[in-house]
Parts: structure tokens; C-alpha cells; sequence
């Protein structure tokens, strides 16, 4: 079954974003619809999120929780240290192109093991993948912090470098960077 468009703009999912994040601030539980109702809906309806969310593989950061959405409402890609290759780029421009998602947020955290790691180590194997790509995006930084905010405004950078992307930002597509505050499960806006 082929997925009908979403029509929601780019500012008006941030503001749900923003609203979620508000309510998930002050939350014991997730309340995020995930009922078998909802379950069979977007079974038989589809997919219609309203955003795409490239976020960290840390099991501390989720973003449906973090902005207290339903199920079907993002589109989420996870990746060590929220880096962007051509497989991440490719799940991005199917939810634009596809399914009409008009923001995509790339959304580092405080406390990345990976952005730590690429400060402090040199790993081996397949993670330095990961390491080297973050290396590129913070160059000397050594302040965790503004090193996160460095690595999400490298991928923004590659997101927008699409030529597909460019074209849907034609459309008023948005692309924006955030950080999720591990301490305060607080998401602030960076870019």
C-alpha cells in the first residue's frame, strides 16, 4: 500500500515537537498513543509522520518519549553519534520525498559516548567509522558540549548537500539541529 503524503508544515511539527518536549518535562510515564487501535490504524492507513528525527543509538535518547508522540508520528533513524552516510541520507528522502515529512531534526545529546570517543580515543574497527566522521565535523574542539553542537551542524550540512533535500526545501521543507539535554530531558533548539 502506498503512503499518502503528510500535510502538515515544518512549523507546525516543530510546535509539536516543542509541545511534547514540554509535556515529556514534566512526565513520570510515556504517554505517547501506542494502543492497539492506533496500532491497527497505521496498519491499515499507513505512516504519517509529521518529522524525521536522526538521533544517537544511546539507549538514553528516545525520541518518540523525549517528544511524547504517538505511534506512526516520527520518522526516526538512529546511528552512533547521529553521523550521516548514504544510508541514513536515503531513509531521509523517502520520508521527504514519500511520505511528505516537512522537517527533519538531527538531534545530538549531552554526554555522546561517540562524541567523547572521537575527542579522547582512537578506536579500532568498524566504530572508527563513526569516530572519524565526528572528527571531521569538530576538527580541534575539545569541549564536549559545543563539539555535539558541532557533529549536528555537520550533518545538517550533509542532509542539505542532497540534491533531493535541496529540492524538497524548495517545498518548505526545514532542516534544524537540536540537543537533548541527558540531565534535564530538556531539547534545545541549536540550528
Amino acid at each position: 500500500m502506498m503512503d499518502e503524503k503528510n500535510t502538515i508544515s515544518a512549523a507546525e511539527a516543530l510546535e509539536k515537537l516543542k509541545a511534547g518536549n514540554k509535556q515529556y518535562l514534566h512526565s513520570e510515564k510515556g504517554t505517547g498513543d501506542i494502543s492497539l487501535k492506533r496500532r491497527t490504524d497505521t496498519l491499515h492507513n499507513g505512516q504519517h509522520p509529521y518529522a524525521i528525527v536522526i538521533t544517537c543509538s544511546d539507549s538514553r535518547v528516545i525520541p518518540e518519549s523525549i517528544f511524547n508522540a504517538n505511534l506512526g508520528d516520527l520518522f526516526v533513524i538512529r546511528v552512533a553519534g547521529n553521523v550521516m552516510d548514504d544510508h541514513q541520507l536515503g531513509s531521509v528522502e523517502y520520508a521527504a520525498s514519500h511520505l511528505g515529512v516537512k522537517l527533519i531534526v538531527v538531534l545530538g545529546h549531552s554526554y555522546c559516548g561517540a562524541v567523547e570517543a572521537a575527542i579522547h580515543h582512537d578506536p579500532d574497527g568498524y566504530i572508527k567509522f563513526i569516530t572519524d566522521e565526528i572528527k571531521q565535523a569538530i576538527g580541534d574542539e575539545t569541549d564536549e558540549y559545543k563539539a555535539c553542537c558541532l557533529n549536528v551542524k555537520h550533518s545538517i550540512a550533509i542532509i542539505e548537500n542532497s540534491l533531493l533535500i535541496h529540492q524538497e526545501e524548495e517545498q518548505g521543507l526545514k532542516v534544524i539541529g537540536g540537543i537533548y539535554h541527558l540531565e534535564s530531558g530538556k531539547v534545545e533548539i541549536i540550528c
